[in-house]
């Protein structure tokens, strides 16, 4: 897997904005994009919208959550609950 971090830009709102992604991250939010029938450009705008720091944390992160949900769907019962508060299995 290559983990090198490369540099996108993107429109939003008029203004072009940069961020960083690893192929990995930027290949999975391409499968998200196409899956729920938007452009990638239109992916990175409603992630932008509902983000709390930088762009490209929260792209990943927003990956990274896609992955999860999509997990539990498809293994509920194996899969431990995360006490939110101290990060481990309950």
């Amino acid at each position: 897997m290559n983990t090198e971090v490369r540099k996108r830009s993107i429109t939003i709102a008029g203004h072009r904005t940069s961020f960083s992604l690893e192929d990995a991250f930027w290949q999975e939010l391409q499968r998200i994009a196409m899956r729920e029938g938007r452009s990638i450009a239109e992916m990175v705008v409603l992630i932008d919208e509902g983000r709390e720091g930088n762009l490209s944390s929260a792209l990943r992160l927003y990956v990274l959550g896609d992955l999860q949900q999509r997990l539990n769907m498809a293994r509920p019962d194996e899969i431990p609950a995360l006490n939110p508060d101290q990060g481990e299995p309950e």
